[in-house]
Formats: structure tokens, C-alpha cells, sequence
């Protein structure tokens, strides 16, 4: 078993490698117009599916100009959507071509130009990095993250995805918002997980495109009482899914969560993960985001793998999509 894991997660690994490559050509030749147009129809198909937040990162310009752009983009749609966007900052995310075997370098670039001058436009609200074998070290990566507290920034991670390098301990060390991916997740993570309040983001179609074989640890997540999350992971090579509601099912399929559980990862913990306090459940005071179903009992969300069952979504008190 351990022969065919490690084949699989190197498949992954070249996969990943592939896609991030051909999408930082496609984002840097792209105006932030273009970038707008070609996001406006995906985030009008989760809305339409009842999101009311979204998390949009960049990570695939991976200088200043290109993650401005796309963290400008953010900003732009939520806007003009209607809805909430929490943006990351995810410079961390891969080595830029004009760095190539010199990944010091670009952290020390992230942190003196890229971070800072992020943090003083005012243009993300987290930092993220990509801590793996293909990506950063837990040397780098803590670098990008005692600089991102240093300027004020929550962090969260992509963590322990291909293999175990103790990415979701580091996370929680940091007090990160959440650590995403976590197939690899040791139980010394998970247990630096639940003490420090870190959000485990789980990321099925990503699981699903890349045909994993390992499971996250989920049993070890619900015996420490570390906070589950679902999310799309909505990417355009490794995870090209437009639909929560399918995210939510493939975690019941595939993780094997209950309809409950799935249902919860994507209001209460999700809002949680992005540090939002004021949605994700139904409660006087809080913003008024949720959705009228045309269906007979919540595990129906789950239940129906397609199909358009949302008949009004409403955030922040005012009606997005439906009637």
C-alpha cells in the first residue's frame, strides 16, 4: 500500500506542478478586465448555488504586479456581486519561472516587497503558502508567516497534501486560520490543530481530479474536536469544481462525513476558517445570509449530486439570486 500511496502522490506532485505552471502564464498575460470577465461567470454560478462568502486567492501571478492584479480582481467582484469575498494572499503558492532553483531568493522577495506592499494597499485580509515537496520547505514557509504576523496578517496553509512535512503542525503554531488539503496529517498535527483553534479545510474535488488514495484523517479530526470545513478548492487544474453543494456530497462520498457534518463545514466552520464571526449560522445580530432550499430535509443537499435547488439566496439582507 505505502508503493502504490507513493506513486499516486507523485503523479499528484507533477500534476500540481503542471497546472500551476500553465496558469501563471495565462494570469500574467491577462488585464485585470479580462481576469474580471473570465472569474464573473464561476462566481455567478456558486451564488446562484447559494454562496453568499467566498475566499478568492491569488498565486498565480507570483511577482507583485500579477498577485495585486488578481487580489484587485477580488475586490472587484465583490463589488459587483453582491457578496462576501475574503482574499489571501498566496505568493507562497509556487517558484516563478525567473527564479528557478533559487527559492531563498523568492521568499526573500514575498517578504520584502510582495507582503509589505500588499499589506500597506490594504489588499488581503490572510496569507497563504503552499507548503510541500514541490512547493516550500517549513523553513521557508515560516519565513513567509513571521512576516505576515509581523505585518498584522492572520495565515492559514496548504497543508501536508502530497506528503507529511509537518505543515498543519506549523500552521497551528502560527495560530493559523486553517490548514487545507491535511491528507497527510499526522496525529501530532491534528492534536496542534485542536489546541491552537485551527479550521481543518477539506478539499474533495481536488482529491477527486487528482484520484488520491489517501484519506484525511478524519476520525482523529472528530476525536479532538478540531473544526471540520468543506470548500470547492475551485481551481482551473486540480480542482475544476463549480458547485458547494457537490463539494459537500463528494465529503460525504468520498470522506465519508455525514450529511451534518457536511453541512456545517460549509456554513459555521467554513465562516470560521475565513475568520468571520458574524455569518454562517442563523442568529439575531448576525448578517443576514442564507438560503431558501426547494427540498424537504437538509441531508438533501447532500443527497442530490446535481440539480438546481436553491430558490432564493439572500446575503447580507438583500436578495443575490432566485426571487
Amino acid at each position: 500500500m505505502s508503493g502504490v500511496s507513493s506513486t499516486s502522490s507523485t503523479r499528484s506532485g507533477d500534476s500540481v506542478s503542471t497546472s500551476l505552471r500553465s496558469s501563471v502564464r495565462a494570469t500574467r498575460a491577462a488585464s485585470l478586465e479580462e481576469l474580471v470577465a473570465q472569474s464573473m461567470p464561476r462566481l455567478q454560478a456558486l451564488r446562484s448555488e447559494g454562496v453568499t462568502t467566498i475566499e478568492i486567492k491569488s498565486g498565480y501571478g507570483l511577482d507583485l504586479a500579477g498577485e495585486r492584479k488578481m487580489l484587485r480582481v477580488a475586490r472587484r467582484i465583490g463589488e459587483t456581486l453582491g457578496i462576501g469575498v475574503s482574499s489571501t494572499l498566496l505568493a507562497a503558492h509556487a517558484l516563478p519561472p525567473e527564479f528557478k532553483d533559487r527559492a531563498d531568493a523568492y521568499i526573500d522577495a514575498i517578504c520584502d516587497e510582495i507582503l509589505p506592499a500588499i499589506a500597506r494597499e490594504g489588499l488581503a485580509d490572510a496569507v497563504d503558502a503552499f507548503c510541500e515537496r514541490i512547493a516550500f520547505t517549513p523553513a521557508q514557509t515560516r519565513r513567509v508567516f513571521e512576516k505576515a504576523r509581523e505585518l498584522g496578517l492572520p495565515v492559514k496553509l496548504h497543508a501536508d497534501q502530497l506528503s507529511d512535512l509537518g505543515g498543519a503542525a506549523l500552521a497551528a503554531e502560527f495560530g493559523a486560520r486553517s490548514a487545507e488539503h491535511l491528507e497527510h496529517t499526522s496525529e501530532e498535527g491534528v492534536r496542534a490543530m485542536a489546541a491552537h483553534g485551527t479550521v481543518a479545510v477539506l478539499l474533495p474535488g481536488a482529491y477527486y481530479a487528482l484520484h488520491e488514495t489517501k484519506l484525511p484523517p478524519i476520525d482523529a479530526f472528530r476525536a479532538a474536536g478540531v473544526p471540520i470545513a468543506i470548500a470547492t478548492d475551485l481551481n482551473p487544474g486540480t480542482s475544476p469544481l463549480l458547485s458547494l453543494r457537490l463539494a459537500m456530497s463528494m465529503a460525504c462520498t468520498l470522506f465519508r462525513l455525514t450529511p451534518e457534518e457536511a453541512l456545517r463545514g460549509a456554513t459555521a466552520n467554513a465562516a470560521r476558517a475565513l475568520g468571520f464571526n458574524d455569518r454562517g449560522t442563523l442568529a439575531v445580530g448576525k448578517r443576514a445570509d442564507f438560503v431558501v432550499w426547494n427540498i424537504e430535509r437538509p441531508a438533501d443537499l447532500c443527497y442530490w449530486i446535481a440539480g438546481s435547488l436553491a430558490r432564493r439566496v439572500v446575503a447580507g439582507g438583500r436578495i443575490v439570486a432566485g426571487t
